[in-house]
């Protein structure tokens, strides 16, 4: 096997490791340990007086001092996830999302099985994407479908708002932007999330020179965080996909943009469901009210089961007996609760798609 450093490729720093210590590396892991190791060997037979040979310095350095340094690199890690703000997110997040959603098949099989099923991925060259957006009008479960990325991968989530940003003056905001992308890109499997996106990455024509500048920061920094091999998502969510700029909407910069829009009538079911289970309930005709909330967001449902759960509560608390929620209680309560979407909302929602939809 080939032993001088300028002729080894990554794969033959694999295969050396491997057959020294026992130890499989990433290729691009294994470029990094071996001048490591080689330097040990030096300083191990200055130690003992005599040459140690290549297989015990490897096997030494695997065993005993590469531990040390990834047990300092996994503090560090932690010590940023917890300044960051880092959540786990449970698995089960996912199952709330119907299947019949075409953003969950979407993400499923764009997202998900490329970073799950990765030597396939490698075999057909496909390459998971790093940066996504998320578009949509108010209250359709775009933060929710991040968060069901996270959980499904079970990735570290991190939600960084507008405001958080903006906490030491508007004019520190493209600062701190660049400090926590470059932050978040340096860690693994962590899920970074933007909400209210066009508030930081707002259309430069018509902008103030702050605007304009917090824009170009964001347009710098997609291309440097996607540079990195590292196993992350740049994830951003907004309400009002015509108020970006076009340069982040070009190919290139986001790999994925992708529509989050009302639910069909099985989208709604799996949620309201999803609610009734916890729900004090007596005998629910589903069906009919699922049909009397055509343009309710998943927001608009959760606020449903709110007003319903105060309303059972407070009539138990006054009549000081069992109260069960029924259709009549729903049918009571849904003119309290407006919704969200129009179908003017959901026509301009339709343009949006064609003119923006990319995955």
């Amino acid at each position: 096997m080939k032993i001088a450093s300028d002729e080894l490729s990554p794969q033959d720093y694999v295969a050396l490791i491997c057959e020294f210590s026992g130890q499989k590396v990433e290729p691009k892991v294994a470029a990094e340990l071996w001048p490591k190791i080689m330097q040990h060997k030096w300083v191990l037979s200055e130690k003992l007086g005599r040459d140690v040979g290549t297989k015990v310095a490897c096997l030494d350095f695997m065993e005993n001092i590469e531990p040390m340094h990834q047990e300092l690199h996994d503090a560090q890690r932690i010590q940023l996830l917890k300044a960051l703000g880092a959540q786990r997110i449970d698995r089960s997040i996912w199952d709330t999302i119907s299947e019949t959603q075409p953003p969950k098949q979407i993400v499923n099989k764009r997202i998900i099985l490329p970073l799950t099923e990765i030597e396939l991925a490698r075999k057909h060259a496909v390459i998971p994407p790093r940066t996504i957006i998320f578009f949509g009008p108010p209250g359709t479960g775009k933060t929710h479908f991040v968060r069901a990325i996270a959980g499904i991968l079970q990735w570290w989530y991190v939600e960084i708002s507008p405001s958080i940003l903006m906490s030491d003056g508007e004019d520190r905001l493209g600062a701190n932007l660049k400090t926590l992308i470059e932050k978040a890109s340096n860690l693994d499997e962590v899920v970074l999330f933007i909400d209210e996106f066009e508030e930081i990455a707002g259309s430069r024509d018509l902008a103030s020179r702050i605007d304009k500048s917090i824009t170009n920061e964001f347009l710098k920094q997609v291309p440097l965080l996607k540079r990195k091999e590292r196993k992350n998502l740049l994830v951003c969510a907004t309400n009002y996909i015509r108020q970006l700029d076009t340069a982040l909407l070009r190919p290139g910069r986001f790999d994925c943009i992708i529509p989050v829009g009302g639910l069909d009538d099985q989208g709604r079911r799996t949620i309201f469901e999803h609610y009734l289970c916890d729900t004090s309930r007596g005998d629910v005709d589903v069906d009919r009210i699922i049909s009397m909330i055509t343009l309710f967001t998943p927001a608009d449902i959760e606020y449903l089961f709110q007003k319903v759960r105060q309303l059972a509560f407070e009539r138990e608390y006054i009549k000081g007996k069992d109260y069960r929620v029924t259709t009549e209680t729903f049918l009571e309560m849904i003119p309290n609760v407006p919704s969200t979407l129009t179908n003017e909302i959901i026509e301009d929602f339709k343009q949006d798609c064609a003119n923006y939809t990319r995955y």
